[in-house]
């Protein structure tokens, strides 16, 4: 199965917060997520696990309690329920993983 960028469908997330779902698989989703300097995505948690790389920007990322300044070629792990949040420094874009399948994401 193939996706191609230019048919995902932007979702407006939060202000200056943009997803594109890029592949969903049986067991993974891939996202593709655009953030305007500014942006901050508040504390929360959900129950997938979540991978992700910063390909562009800088953003300061709270997870679990611990702070990080994260740059391009970064990556993170948030374990489920674990409770994140992103401020973005910089205009980025990061890519991110869910397992299992979001379904808010599809």
């Amino acid at each position: 199965m193939f996706f191609a960028n230019s048919e995902a469908k932007p979702v407006d997330m939060l202000p200056g917060v943009v997803r594109r779902t890029l592949g969903i698989g049986e067991k993974v989703l891939l996202c593709e997520i655009t953030l305007q300097k500014g942006a901050v995505v508040p504390v929360h948690s959900h129950a997938h696990e979540q991978v992700g790389y910063i390909v562009q920007g800088i953003q300061r990322l709270v997870i679990g309690g611990e702070e990080r300044i994260l740059r391009a070629g970064d990556s993170y792990v948030i374990e489920s329920g674990l409770p994140h949040e992103a401020e973005v420094l910089e205009d980025s874009v990061a890519i991110d993983v869910f397992s299992p399948v979001r379904e808010d994401y599809r």
